[in-house]
């Protein structure tokens, strides 16, 4: 063979080494990128589709949902929301354990109630405690001055919300008895027509309705829970989606933090949001909204411990059917 045709040869087997090269390394990337993006697309799919699914009563949370705030911030994550509103908490929290909402807010008796029936919940935020928004009233008329004697009287609540707790602490405080007293088991509105009528002798209910039925039913508050009972609001959610949407909740719960400074620094700005919402007169909305604290706080173990003590009351008075361990509806992020 000539030189030139042993350069030529060898050139040749040159390029056909670098062909071959290019190829298993274009075919090894093209398999790596795959094997990348078939891990990825599972994920990629799930934040694309994640939604917070959000039962609420209509206070902050209506707020949060007019302004639009919690939709825009949650965009980018690749996830939306949803509002289901509820007239009670109750309500909220059999939603919640039949997998209809994921988050919601809730007075303090009945997550005790829900966990004692099985709902598989846990907390995710709390307020600052709130004893001026819940209060037991009376008729101007009526000649019940004090909360002994309500001894032997009928009271309008509703069955497993967060009154139900303030009306078993106030009778304690004042020597009596839960079974001294006839509950009658109403919704708000019910419960406003049978007291309006007369049917029962006093009404243990929360704002609105409190501020509400003083301006326009003559009302009279015979005690709030100052001095009974804190009267927190809780946030909830459930552990498996708490678990995997912690930024979610993170971000609810922020937006949440947002509204407790709007009401704080412009309580009439708020006042008149919240009159907006909730189609009650400004004056109702003025009075109710300086009846609140406000702040969200993250969940500890002393706010479950205030939980235990309700749930041990619940239980002493048979009203759950048995004890539970409040340390079972701890965030999964809580050590």
């Amino acid at each position: 063979m000539s030189q030139r045709e042993e350069k030529r040869s060898k050139a040749i087997h040159y390029v056909e080494q670098n062909s071959r090269r290019r190829r298993l390394i274009a075919g090894g990337l093209g398999l790596g990128l795959a094997g990348i993006g078939a891990a990825l697309a599972p994920r990629l799919a799930r934040a694309a589709t994640r939604q917070l699914r959000i039962g609420y009563q209509k206070g902050a949370l209506s707020i949060i949902r007019a302004h639009g705030t919690l939709e825009q911030r949650l965009a980018p994550l690749g996830a939306t929301v949803k509002w289901v509103e509820f007239s009670a908490g109750p309500v909220q929290l059999e939603a919640l354990g039949a997998g209809s909402i994921d988050f919601g807010d809730v007075g303090e008796a009945p997550p005790i109630f829900a966990q004692a029936a099985g709902t598989p919940l846990v907390y995710v935020g709390a307020t600052v405690p709130r004893p001026y928004v819940e209060a037991v009233l009376v008729r101007e008329e009526s000649g019940i001055s004090r909360p002994a004697q309500l001894k032997g009287k009928r009271i309008a609540l509703n069955k497993g919300s967060n009154v139900h707790y303030f009306l078993v602490k106030l009778l304690e405080k004042h020597g009596l008895a839960y079974g001294d007293v006839t509950p009658v088991w109403l919704a708000p509105a019910d419960a406003r027509a049978a007291f309006e009528r007369g049917s029962v002798d006093a009404w243990a209910i929360w704002e609105p309705y409190l501020a509400a039925a003083q301006q326009t039913l003559k009302a009279r508050i015979l005690a709030d829970a100052d001095g009974v009972v804190k009267n927190r609001a809780y946030y909830f959610s459930t552990r498996d989606y708490a678990r995997e949407n912690a930024d979610l909740i993170k971000i609810a719960l922020d937006e949440l933090g947002r509204v407790d400074e709007l009401a704080k620094s412009r309580p009439d700005d708020y006042a008149a949001e919240l009159a907006t919402i909730l189609g009650l007169p400004r004056s109702v909305l003025d009075v109710m909204v300086r009846r609140y604290t406000y702040g969200t706080l993250p969940i500890t173990h002393a706010i479950l411990e205030e939980q235990q003590q309700i749930a041990d009351a619940f239980l002493d008075l048979k009203l759950i059917p048995r004890k539970i361990n409040l340390r079972e509806t701890a965030p999964p992020w809580l050590a």
